[in-house]
């Protein structure tokens, strides 16, 4: 692929708000790559800075406009794309100031998807297996116009943190 045809798809998707994709959004943007030849384009791409790989599978259009302040959440709703995903436990418990630790650059995130650590230049991300039904999910959690991430409500939060067996002495009184 050309930088410039590149360029003019990561500008448009950027007037859409699309400025993280994962690697299999990018091929079907591009579909007329072999896929060795795919793979030395994102090299290439990466290289002059058109996008950055923020972790495996990941990448971010480092000239988008429509970048807010919620990079790091924008990235794990890419990773867990296709699965029901919140921020709880310590990153809401923090903003509800249940908790006087705020977390630096690493949120905490419940999701019907795999869990595991992911770091990347933005924060690190943990994922916390749930077994809740979606219906339950949503109603223990908001969506917010201008957040990625449906958030816990403080009482869920709270929850999640003693269901996973976390910390709670750092809880205020609740």
């Amino acid at each position: 692929m050309k930088q410039m045809d590149a360029l003019k798809v990561f500008r448009q998707l950027d007037r859409q708000g699309i400025y993280v994709l994962a690697r299999a959004d990018l091929e079907k943007l591009f579909p007329q790559e072999h896929e060795k030849a795919f793979e030395k384009s994102l090299q290439r791409l990466v290289s002059a800075g058109l996008l950055e790989r923020v972790c495996k599978g990941v990448y971010l259009n480092p000239l988008a406009r429509s970048k807010g302040a919620y990079v790091i959440e924008e990235i794990a709703s890419v990773l867990r794309r296709g699965s029901l995903s919140y921020l709880s436990m310590e990153s809401m418990l923090s903003e509800y100031d249940l908790i006087s630790q705020i977390p630096l650059r690493r949120i905490t995130v419940m999701t019907t998807g795999a869990k595991g650590v992911v770091d990347t230049p933005y924060g690190s991300i943990e994922f916390t297996h749930t077994k809740r039904r979606a219906t339950d999910i949503i109603r223990r959690s908001v969506a917010l116009e201008n957040r990625p991430l449906r958030i816990a409500t403080e009482a869920a939060a709270v929850q999640d943190l003693r269901r996973v067996g976390r910390n709670t002495h750092m809880l205020r009184a609740v």
